[in-house]
């Protein structure tokens, strides 16, 4: 990673700044003298966070916006100041995302891991797109996990509203419809200037399982976070992919740290990605114009 690369002039937005990977990303774009957006959820830890970045980076490009990725309403008045209030957008990490302990609904009744991992990160992405268009060459990168090596989704049964809900395949089937949704996107954008890559950082040392994660997850925690990447080190494959001239073209593609790698073969088959990519549309309302 060059961490000198100069991004001066380009604006990028990155959702779940607050903390953790976010957070770090942001720094690291402001260190390159981007001009960043920090899309949190909490105004008071926004602000705190902004304040960090903007005082480390000595960046004073450095904006939040407040939003809920798992709202839909949400999510389209952050599109709207978006796109009212940037003249440009060069890169669009969607990198907000967490898991939920138990099965509950967000303000739209979806339930939550996938309205927030999922289908909030593909709706922004497409009321932004027109914007990324006009400012190519631009980027989206989406922020993914190896849990979705595991997953096995139910396409009659998303929601978990038969099967019993389980946090980790609730979590690795909102990354693995991410990564599906991502490739079919660039397919879709082949020729336009516009790129789109999906990444899993590491495991990585951060808040993803909330403030109170269930026991099991606790007692794993304890054993491996030495060996866990921290916050900053999670970082680098976003920023690597937000800025390096070396996949300036490269689209549709899968990192694992910094490196191209295979993703699930499920979300590489053209059938279910094109089902993903139909659900996807029909439950977020917006197609890709």
């Amino acid at each position: 990673m060059n961490e000198h690369a100069n991004m001066n002039g380009k604006i990028c937005v990155v959702t779940g700044a607050n903390s953790g990977i976010g957070k770090e990303t942001a720094l690291g774009l402001a260190q390159m003298d981007a001009h960043v957006v920090m899309v949190c959820r909490n105004a008071e830890k926004g602000k705190a966070a902004l304040e960090d970045v903007r005082r480390e980076s000595g960046n004073s490009q450095v904006d939040l916006l407040i939003a809920d990725m798992s709202s839909q309403a949400s999510v389209r008045a952050l599109a709207k100041q978006i796109i009212a209030k940037y003249p440009r957008l060069d890169v669009l990490i969607n990198n907000a995302g967490g898991a939920a302990r138990e099965r509950k609904l967000s303000a739209d009744g979806i339930e939550m891991t996938l309205a927030a991992n999922h289908l909030g990160p593909a709706l922004l992405t497409l009321l932004v797109l027109d914007l990324l268009r006009a400012s190519t060459p631009s980027r989206i990168i989406n922020v993914s996990s190896e849990a979705q090596r595991r997953a096995r989704p139910d396409m009659n049964d998303l929601q978990f509203e038969r099967r019993k809900f389980n946090t980790f395949a609730a979590y690795g089937q909102s990354k693995l419809l991410m990564n599906a949704f991502t490739f079919e996107l660039a397919r879709r954008l082949e020729g336009t200037g516009v790129t789109a890559n999906c990444l899993h950082p590491g495991v990585v040392a951060t808040n993803i399982w909330g403030a109170d994660p269930p026991f099991i997850f606790k007692m794993i925690i304890a054993v491996v976070k030495p060996f866990m990447l921290s916050s900053k080190q999670g970082a680098e494959a976003s920023l690597y992919l937000a800025t390096s001239p070396d996949v300036a073209q490269t689209s549709g593609q899968y990192f694992v740290k910094s490196k191209p790698a295979q993703s699930s073969p499920l979300s590489r088959d053209p059938r279910i990605a094109a089902e993903i990519w139909g659900w996807t549309e029909t439950m977020i309302g917006q197609r890709l114009a």
